[in-house]
């Protein structure tokens, strides 16, 4: 499929490239050895409008539609995977499930100050015993007069630590199958019994904030359930798909940021009195990289296209988030191999794209749940 950006399309690539060029690239590397959350980052991007470029005007957004944002998101993780992770959790996961399946007041509560860029949001769902089996999860929310009462523990969890919402989801009931009933609420960070914590050490994208959260009697208005309560677990399979959709994207922008080093630094080194791109072993590393780039991008933006025209793309999310994470890894691999020794060493970035890569094969479901959601759908549906 031939996509042919449109005139803002282009427009937010190109301002989202430069930002990142001038204001997220030069901090990546202190970003990666610290640990340190770019907080100001985020304070520019929501003041470039970049936190809302999904939503609608009328919720503080910029009106823009979903190839608008991946493209943004392959644009910071190009810069660094750090601020793409965070990004991406912030406005698929903290924000895009209040726009989606929120009432019209917790739109005006809620989204207006994440789509605007005044707050971080958050979505808490994997737990210490449920993480790919979302299903499986411990945290409950009694509802107690006029309020739920939730309890539980939620870890692995972006962004929390400087959100001021979190969307957690807990069990609010039991089905007539006597099957639990999962639910989302919205939860405000400064709520009593909340707590956060962040010990994580982290292999990498390690200025993403990544929290443990535990719940002990949070209370919350029986208003701030999110959606429809006996579709909790369908609404957050649909946000999931959507956020599989940005974590392409982040893939695709390290995968990107890895090959164009490795381009650049065949075209340099000299061995054997020529350049390494002279060799053939070197130009099939790169030809592959390029290929499997392409691949990817493709099929990232054609699942984009598909949710902007309101079709289905569960099928395709898996197979774009599954494939662009892959090749994000394959791509860093290589292009430390075409480093040489120097590819192992801190000094040169491609060892942080491999790092960094690697939880793009983890997070928002794994690559063999990925090729599970993609079986289910090609032997249910064709």
């Amino acid at each position: 499929m031939d996509f042919e950006l449109t005139k803002d399309q282009k427009m937010i690539k190109d301002m989202v490239r430069k930002f990142a060029e001038n204001e997220i690239r030069p901090k990546a590397e202190h970003v990666d050895k610290t640990g340190e959350f770019p907080i100001e980052t985020f304070e520019k991007m929501g003041e470039l409008g970049l936190l809302g470029i999904p939503f609608p005007e009328k919720y503080g957004g910029a009106g823009g539609d979903t190839l608008s944002y991946i493209l943004a998101v392959e644009e910071v993780g190009r810069a660094c995977g750090s601020t793409g992770l965070s990004y991406a959790a912030a406005v698929s996961l903290g924000a895009s499930p209040i726009y989606y399946f929120g009432t019209e007041e917790q739109k005006e509560k809620y989204l207006i100050p994440l789509a605007s860029g005044e707050a971080l949001g958050a979505f808490g769902l994997t737990e210490p015993n449920a993480g790919s089996d979302a299903g499986g999860t411990k945290t409950t929310a009694v509802l107690k007069g006029d309020y739920y009462v939730i309890n539980g523990e939620k870890i692995f969890i972006t962004n929390a630590s400087y959100a001021k919402t979190i969307i957690v989801t807990a069990v609010t009931g039991k089905d007539e199958r006597g099957k639990n009933i999962v639910s989302a609420i919205i939860v405000p960070t400064d709520t009593p019994g909340l707590t956060i914590t962040s010990n994580y050490d982290k292999m990498g994208v390690r200025g993403s904030n990544t929290t443990e959260i535990i719940l002990e009697n949070v209370e919350v208005p029986r208003d701030n359930l999110l959606g429809d309560p006996n579709k909790g677990f369908k609404q957050f399979l649909y946000t999931l798909d959507g956020g599989r959709i940005s974590i392409g994207a982040l893939s695709l922008g390290i995968a990107q940021a890895a090959y164009e080093a490795a381009l650049k630094y065949s075209q340099e080194r000299i061995q054997f009195g020529h350049t390494l791109s002279k060799f053939q072993a070197i130009q099939f590393k790169l030809a592959d990289m390029a290929m499997e780039i392409e691949l990817a991008r493709n099929m990232i933006y054609k699942t984009a296209w598909l949710k902007d025209k309101g079709k289905p793309f569960t099928k395709e999310a898996a197979i774009a988030k599954l494939f662009a994470s892959e090749t994000a890894f394959r791509v860093s691999n290589q292009a430390i191999q075409i480093h040489g020794g120097n590819g192992y060493m801190r000094e040169y970035a491609v060892e942080r794209y491999l790092r960094d890569a690697k939880l793009m094969e983890i997070g928002e479901g794994t690559s063999e749940i990925q090729r599970m959601v993609i079986a289910r759908q090609i032997l249910t549906n064709e």
